[in-house]
This record gives structure tokens, sequence and C-alpha cells, in this order.
């Protein structure tokens, strides 16, 4: 039996227990699991050091590097989540519906658990934590297989969780960490119907579509974040500045980050140059269209390529458009439907990009870096979901949850 099969069984087995577990048993266990994060700091750290040396080794750029990094702050905070996430209201057995037929049956539909949650992601170990927390808090069992180059961080986290999980009354078997770096083992897992329930990919465009397009167990479809903002005419020259500076390099590495920045022709004309300057100030290169290379020299001719580009660095396109409808049409053509804002006064553009831009997060006035489950009050998310069916946007309890019908009768019959 293959290291998938084997701990996609001892997953499944565990299944009936979390079924039936209560809110404070799975409440419990996640603050064990929070100080046991805190207390194993140093051993986690040193392993992270591992990862961290074989990646300078193999000349993984710094951004890249920056996602995997662990210190004390870092755990601290992906303790606090599981903290944020034991406060949070359980949606397992929440009455969805509730109604009676005229023959007298009873019909209520809850939340349960979606079952056995297969996680696929890269390099940023809290996905280990924040995906074991939520699955558990919503009483499914969780087969994770992080990206290679995190290997001795997640396995180090996994072996400190199961330690804590083991005082609880959560089953440490609840939660597995596939080793094996081969690829062989995710295009397993794709596979593994009647073992998972559903597979969560998280990751870059090539992992995300080689899930979509392989699996035959259900995916719900995380995606890659070409984020947009628009600067209309007329909008605050120091809010577009420090909206934009922030939804690029406030950390540039992540999905919600921004990747191209849609200038209002009459608003460049005046600001642009200015605006430049604050993103050179923090080393961010700008890669423009003809008319922004005009205004700004220093600026590298932009690409269609580029504009379909996640970057993940220190590297922003910038277009000058004529207005607001050719803003929505770039939109249109090179979003992923992740996150996209406009910043303006004027009232009907903000209703009008609201209404019609298609993405699981549309913002006035605020930086797209606000896409994220801790920051929507989640407590953290599993993933930011961009497809339209179960789930859309970041992913917090509820989304983790499926529905039955319970039916109660009086012996009634169907004539």
């Amino acid at each position: 039996m293959s290291e998938v099969i084997n701990k996609a069984t001892l997953a499944k087995e565990t299944t009936g227990v979390l079924a039936s577990l209560t809110t404070g048993q799975k409440n419990e266990a996640l603050l064990v699991m929070a100080d046991a994060l805190r207390q194993e700091a140093p051993s986690i750290i040193a392993a992270n050091a591992e990862d961290l040396e074989r990646g300078r080794k193999a000349g993984t750029p710094e951004s890249m590097l920056d996602r995997l990094a662990l210190d004390v702050s870092r755990i601290g905070a992906i303790a606090e989540g599981l903290q944020q996430i034991a406060v949070l209201p359980d949606p397992v057995g929440d009455t969805l519906e509730q109604f009676e037929r005229p023959n007298g049956l009873s019909i209520e539909k809850i939340r349960v658990p979606l079952g056995v949650i297969g996680i696929i992601y890269e390099a940023r170990p809290n996905v280990t934590v924040d995906a074991a927390g939520l699955c558990l808090k919503t009483g499914n069992a969780v087969v994770l297989r992080g990206g290679s180059s995190a290997l001795s961080s997640n396995r180090k986290i996994v072996e400190v969780l199961h330690t804590a999980l083991a005082k609880t009354s959560i089953p440490a078997a609840a939660l597995q960490l596939i080793e094996d770096p081969n690829r062989s083992s995710v295009d397993e897992m794709l596979k593994l119907n009647g073992l998972l329930d559903v597979i969560i990919p998280r990751g870059g465009s090539s992992l995300i579509q080689n899930v979509v397009m392989n699996a035959t167990v259900p995916v719900i479809e995380t995606g890659a974040g070409i984020c947009h903002t628009y600067l209309d005419a007329g909008c605050q020259p120091e809010m577009a500045e420090r909206i934009s500076v922030n939804a690029k390099a406030q950390r540039p590495s992540v999905c919600n980050s921004m990747e191209t920045l849609l200038v209002n022709r009459e608003y460049a004309t005046r600001h642009l140059p200015a605006l430049a300057e604050a993103f050179r100030d923090v080393n961010v290169e700008l890669r423009g269209c003809p008319e922004t290379v005009a205004l700004i020299p220093w600026a590298v001719p932009v690409t269609a390529e580029d504009y379909a580009t996640e970057y993940n660095d220190y590297i922003l396109n910038v277009r000058i458009v004529g207005g607001l409808d050719e803003a929505l049409r770039h939109i249109a053509e090179y979003s992923t439907k992740h996150s996209e804002c406009i910043v303006t006064e004027n009232a009907g553009h903000a209703a009008r990009f609201l209404q019609e831009v298609d993405a699981a997060a549309v913002y006035h006035n605020a930086s797209t870096r606000f896409t994220d489950g801790f920051e929507f009050g989640f407590g953290a998310e599993i993933g930011i979901s961009t497809q339209k069916l179960h789930a859309r946007g970041p992913m917090g309890l509820p989304a983790l949850t499926s529905c039955k019908y319970i039916i109660r009768g009086t012996g009634q019959i169907r004539g």
C-alpha cells in the first residue's frame, strides 16, 4: 500500500469520531495545538532553516524564500490563528432550513462536515496549520501534501501537532502529511475517490490547473492572483498612492498583491511621475505601456505576456487607459477573478465597477491585500476560491461544510 493510500485510509477511519465531537472538545484541541506551536518554536525554526538553506542553494528568489521563512513572530501569528478559530462559531450542526410538509413530515437541513479534505499546496508552511485548524474545527479529517521546498518545516509542524492532539479528543490520525516529494504522490491523490471527499489546491497557476484538469475527486478551485487597481480621474493622490503602494509592496509574494496598475489618462498626466517615485522608493520595478514609458523613462516596456503574469515579486505593470470602460475591458481580459480595486471619488464609477467586475472580491478605495480570511474575521482561511460553486472568496469554516436533510415522520409512506 502506498503512503498516500495508507494515510488517506487512516484519515478516513477517524471521520465518525470527528463528526461526533462537541464544539468544546474541538476548541480545546485547537488551543492545545496553539500552545504546542509556541513551545516548540525553536525546533520548528531549526527545521525551517533546513528548507531555507536548500532553497538558497537551489537559487530560489528571495520573495519566495520570504513566503517560506518562519520566525518566532510568524509562528506566534500562526498559533494566534488557531486561537481565533477556536472562538469562532462552530457551523457544524447549524440548522439552515426547517419546515413541515402537508403530509406531516418534518424536514430539517443542517450543516455537516465534508469528510476527508485533501490540501495540495506549495511553499508556505503556515498553510499546514491553517488547514489543520479549519478542517478539524469543522469535523473534517485532512490529508496535506505540501511542496518539497517546505518538507522539513511541514514534517516538524505536523509532528508537534500530532503530539498535541494525543492529549485531546481529536484522533491524531485525522491530520496526515504526505511526505513523498515526487509528483506521483499528487497524481495519486487526484484519483483517490472514495477516500478523499474533496481536494483544495493552493499555489501557482500551474499547480492549480494540474489539479483542476486531472482530478477525479471533486475540486474547490483556488485561483492565482492577477489583481488590478484602477486609479480613476479625480481620485485623491494621497489615497491613491497609499493604496497602490500597499497593494503591491506590503507583501508582493502573496496572491492578493497587485500585479497591474491601471491609471486614468487625465490622472496620469498630473500624478503618475510622483507615484512612480513612490514605487521606486520601495524597489518596485515598473513595466509600462508606451504612454507610461513616455512619462517615466526608467520604466521597462510592458508586453501582453506581462499582463497575464502573476509575478509574486517587486514588479508592477502600469497601463494608462482612457477611462473606466477601458479599465473594465482590460480587467475582463486579464483578471483571474481574485481581487480587483477602483480608487475613485465618483460614486457612479464606483457602483459600476463593483457591479460589473467579475471577481471574488471587489474593492472601492481599499487595498486588495485585505482579501484574506484573517482580515475578514474568519480566523484563518483554507484558501481563496475563485470559482462560483459551493464557495467563493476567502473560505472560512462554513465553506468546509456540506449539508444533509433530516426527515422525521410518524409512519408516513409514499403513495
